[in-house]
């Protein structure tokens, strides 16, 4: 499954509402990953944080961005019929 982002729209602290190229729409947090994993802190400043594009991905700069996989994985990793494909990606085991 080759997944990208089509859109995405700043909602409020670290989370984005994202639209993904399989036709579902879903809501991620980062708050977790952008507080514990350099290089992502720089993002602590919201203002940098808002400030995205979307070129297949979230893309901050050409050396920060995150895997679409990830973005998908992070909006339903609580539904059961996808955990398969996240074990796939190893994201769960």
């Amino acid at each position: 499954m080759m997944l990208t982002i089509l859109n995405a729209k700043y909602l409020a602290d670290y989370t984005l509402s994202l639209e993904f190229s399989d036709g579902r729409d879903g809501i991620v947090d980062l708050e977790s990953m952008i507080k514990s994993f350099k290089p992502f802190t720089i993002l602590q400043d919201k203002n940098l944080f808002s400030n995205f594009e979307v070129s297949y991905t979230i893309r901050w700069s050409d050396a920060l961005d995150i895997a679409p996989e990830y973005l998908y994985f992070k909006a339903f990793q609580n539904d059961q019929n996808l955990k398969p494909l996240f074990e796939q990606w190893g994201y769960v085991a």
